[in-house]
């Protein structure tokens, strides 16, 4: 397999889409060069390229792999076309990203957290407040540290193309507002399936129970777990107000940021002309995908309070920090954690 080159956070934030369950599929309407590795210019194939998602159709994530399909279909006159699967259609985050190293999914949007079991240079992302606000986040993922973090993806079989955002995280619960960690001590919480999350709510005194979201709704509605703790706009897209979740505490613990990611196998199929159009179109689906997420979330916390779910806004977060000193104490790679640190 030819390895991709490190281009630059602008052409990395791009190479995606190519064949998902099966892999692509090429229709071909004349000779393209046989096996070289390096794929010649196109002349008239086809690709249709499926792309996967844990999120509802009117999310983001959905929205912002809609554009860009849009851009691409048109730019490329259709040669290459991409087809849409959120809600975990074809997989949930942590099977999708596993997939894409395995070439059986072509394009997947997802948050860091289950790529680190795949990525271990992403488990710096789910510290807890790691990030003083979303402009720093922003600043630090589009600039040298985060294009050190996509280069660290070439080993994986994965093409980073974008860094996309999800909101920050807040906890939502059916048992008590949560205004101090006290609060979370004794509950059962759903967390992502990552030991950085794990250990930080470890660390608050809750009782962490990882999964994958497809388990998680089921799990809140029969009571199996207490709580759980996601940006806003999840909470209202599936109706966590139904799922006996009561309570929201706007804690803002982890800025959830997001990866649009390309299969390596898929990214060296496409010829380079039509890679070009598909790169150039990637630098653009973080940022839009961002914006839409901005505008999105306040709209989602009224919806919540109208749904009668209670919002705790005024939280005096420092506490919270303190208590997960000693995740940060214990995490393995000091250098990164600290340049991030200086970094804002």
């Amino acid at each position: 397999m030819k390895r991709w080159p490190f281009l630059t956070a602008a052409v990395l934030a791009t190479t995606m889409l190519l064949g998902a369950c099966g892999g692509s599929q090429t229709s071909t309407e004349g000779e393209t060069g046989g096996d070289t590795e390096e794929p010649a210019v196109s002349t008239g194939e086809s690709f249709v390229l499926q792309a996967g998602h844990s999120l509802p159709e009117d999310h983001p994530y959905e929205l912002g792999l809609q554009e860009m399909a849009k851009n691409i279909e048109e730019r490329t006159n259709g040669q290459v076309v991409i087809e849409t699967f959120p809600n975990s259609q074809i997989g949930a985050e942590r099977e999708l990203t596993e997939a894409l190293t395995l070439g059986t999914v072509d394009l997947v949007v997802t948050s860091t957290a289950p790529v680190s079991n795949f990525v271990p240079e992403l488990e710096v992302l789910d510290l807890p407040f790691l990030f003083n606000d979303r402009d720093a986040a922003v600043a630090v993922l589009e600039g040298e540290i985060g294009q050190e973090i996509f280069a660290s993806f070439e080993q994986y079989g994965i093409v980073p193309l974008s860094w996309g955002e999800n909101g920050f995280r807040h906890v939502t619960n059916g048992l008590r507002p949560i205004t101090e960690p006290a609060d979370l001590k004794g509950l059962s919480i759903r967390t992502q399936e990552n030991p950085v999350h794990r250990a930080a709510f470890e660390a608050l005194g809750a009782q962490p129970s990882p999964m994958a979201w497809t388990e998680a709704l089921t799990a809140l509605q029969q009571k199996v777990v207490d709580a759980q703790e996601n940006p806003a706009i999840v909470a209202d897209q599936f109706n966590l107000f139904e799922a006996n979740q009561k309570y929201m505490t706007l804690t803002g613990h982890v800025y959830s940021a997001a990866l649009f990611l390309l299969s390596q196998e898929t990214y060296d199929k496409l010829p380079e002309d039509l890679r070009a159009i598909v790169v150039e179109e990637g630098q653009k689906a973080g940022e839009f995908q961002r914006n839409l997420i901005i505008e999105m979330e306040q709209e989602s916390l009224q919806n919540l309070k109208e749904q009668g779910m209670e919002i705790i806004e005024d939280v005096d977060v420092d506490p919270f920090r303190e208590g997960i000193v000693s995740v940060y104490e214990n995490f393995s790679n000091q250098d990164l954690l600290q340049r991030i640190l200086d970094a804002q």
